[in-house]
């Protein structure tokens, strides 16, 4: 038994008088029911700690155990497919136990112990392997091979590989000797510290789009795997609807979504959803290659501020495997609200909005952590990292907001009125942007077509033409333009409900390929050009809008199937030969 006892509680802050057994980030065991705990202070007279489950009963007295090391997650086989909290307790584990309303002190291995494992062991007795070296592999689901890596800051010469069977997560699988004679067992899984980065080779460009299939975000505001991206909105505005379908549709080989303080509702919603989806690029279910962090808004308040830290930490093990991984985050906003929760109960000077002074850092620690990167083991791998931002009446000038702008180079701002106009996604092309545009330019240009970034910079030229001229269309009506102007508006408004707002129940536009957008953006803006020829030579726009074509424009996203790019070419045809009547009128 400890000699250490609870001195002060508040809240999920707990305190100890007169120690110097605990030190800095320790994971500790509060009360008599062993609740988990992490060192966050100490003074020559106050350890403080802040406990990841509810504190109510406790009393001053009840005993405290130190563990002697971080909190920490279990890195193996059996982490996809689990629905975990905020540190990663499996919660259908612990549902069994306790039943539906989980109990605290409950407490369940992060992976299972007792399933037995496919195990191809490809390190052979003699070999020299180093961190992050692969020395087995398992199939952790139809869709994912695990690879066992070699834990960062071991390396040595293999004296004993195990021969390829099936295998519990603890059972010994090699034994490397290290210079100094140290013996390492190694098995299926080791220990990482949450809020410690996984080491790395070398960082990589990124170079790469993660392509989504959302025209808005493909080809207007494109984010690359390995980077960083936010998603600000209010209530209502989409931010879970549109991480759910970058979680479906994204090109990343494996999803972890972190719900960080939403609703249980919600997130029962994503957790229903999830199970059901089927994966399009393996006809699989989708969570065969996802794994999801619930953190509700009425769980422990510190145990939101590790889930995110538990996620990356999820993410940078699979990446160190050389697989994309893309990191959702909903949202970063209640993160920030737990941090200012504690900061108030450990007394600390409040910055703007009452939030701590280390907001910044701390974002900027976490969102640090995303990249594209070649591995210990020389594997190519990354870690893209989408945050949803939830601002208090919509407003983006408030901390978390302004602070997350300054550590990611993708803004997809939600807006409140597309949203309500049913135009999804409701990101808001005029305050949203991507700084990826020029790292990703060799990659449209050598894929998809040479012209791609010239027709995507003409269609936000337009965009914003319009934006300025509805300015004046509001003060005097549209009657006053003159034709070039109404074309510009004419074109823009194709562009807006024809190419930007997209339908998730439709099978050809829930998901759009890049060669199709590409497509579309052509033929949207060859009518614009031939558009300006029939202004040129005197004749009124106002006949492009009485002969039907743009109305047929718009509704090419669902009449040309993702398949059949010939059918494009009637298009231009049609356009050519309404352009041609009109001329000749």
């Amino acid at each position: 038994m400890s000699n250490n006892k609870i001195f002060g509680i508040n809240g999920p802050v707990v305190t100890v008088a007169d120690t110097k057994d605990f030190s800095m980030q320790e994971m500790v065991y509060v009360g008599r029911e062993k609740l988990v705990g992490e060192v966050i202070s100490i003074d020559d007279k106050l350890t403080t700690i802040q406990v990841y489950e509810v504190t109510t009963g406790l009393t001053p007295s009840e005993p405290v155990e130190g563990t002697g090391s971080a909190i920490s997650v279990t890195l193996g086989p059996g982490i996809i497919k689990n629905i975990y909290d905020g540190i990663q307790r499996p919660l259908r584990e612990i549902a069994e136990k306790t039943g539906e309303f989980i109990e605290r002190g409950c407490f369940a291995p992060g992976i299972d112990e007792h399933t037995l494992w496919d195990v191809t062991v490809t390190a052979k007795v003699g070999d020299e392997l180093c961190g992050g070296e692969v020395y087995a592999t398992c199939p952790e689901t139809e869709s994912i091979i695990h690879k066992i890596m070699v834990p960062p800051g071991i390396s040595g010469k293999v004296t004993f590989a195990a021969a390829d069977d099936h295998y519990t997560v603890n059972t010994k699988i090699l034994e490397i000797t290290d210079k100094s004679g140290k013996v390492h067992e190694l098995t299926l899984c080791h220990k990482w510290p949450i809020r410690t980065a996984r080491p790395i080779k070398k960082r990589l460009p990124c170079t790469v789009p993660l392509i989504t299939g959302q025209r808005v975000i493909d080809t207007l505001m494109p984010v690359a795997k390995g980077g960083t991206a936010a998603i600000p909105g209010g209530f209502g505005t989409g931010k879970t609807m549109t991480q759910h379908q970058l979680a479906k549709w994204c090109d990343a080989d494996i999803i972890i979504y972190v719900g960080c303080g939403e609703r249980g509702n919600e997130m029962t919603q994503v957790l229903d959803e999830f199970g059901e989806l089927i994966d399009p690029r393996t006809g699989r279910k989708l969570t065969d290659r996802t794994v999801l962090i619930a953190n509700t808004s009425n769980m422990p308040v510190a145990a939101r501020e590790a889930s995110i830290y538990t996620g990356i930490t999820l993410a940078e093990y699979y990446r160190d495997m050389g697989y994309a991984v893309a990191m959702m985050a909903d949202s970063t906003s209640r993160w920030a609200e737990a941090l200012r929760e504690i900061s108030g109960r450990l007394e600390e000077m409040p910055a703007e909005e009452g939030f701590p002074a280390y907001l910044p850092s701390r974002l900027a620690a976490f969102y640090e952590r995303a990249g594209r990167v070649t591995t210990l083991g020389s594997d190519e791998g990354s870690v893209t990292v989408i945050g949803a931002v939830s601002p208090q009446g919509s407003d983006f000038s408030e901390p978390v907001t302004q602070n997350t702008k300054r550590f990611t180079r993708v803004f997809w701002a939600l807006d409140k009125s597309l949203a309500y106009a049913r135009h999804y996604p409701a990101i808001n092309w005029t305050d949203s942007y991507s700084e990826y545009d020029g790292d990703l330019a060799d990659y449209y240009n050598n894929n998809v077509n040479l012209s791609f970034m010239d027709y995507r910079r003409q269609l936000l030229s337009l965009l914003h033409e319009e934006s300025k001229l509805m300015e004046i269309v509001k003060l005097i009506g549209a009657d006053v333009l003159p034709d070039d102007q109404r074309l510009v508006i004419d074109i823009a408004r194709v562009i807006r409900v024809g190419f930007l707002q997209q339908n998730a129940y439709h099978k050809d536009d829930t998901y759009v390929p890049l060669e199709k957008q590409f497509l579309m953006m052509k033929t949207i803006l060859h009518l614009y050009e031939k558009g300006k020829a029939l202004v040129a030579s005197g004749k009124p726009v106002a006949g492009i809008a009485r002969s039907g074509i743009l109305e047929k424009l718009i509704k090419m996203k669902y009449d040309i199937p993702n398949g059949s790019p010939e059918m494009f070419d009637d298009y231009i045809t049609e356009i050519d030969s309404v352009i041609n009547e009109l001329m000749a009128k």
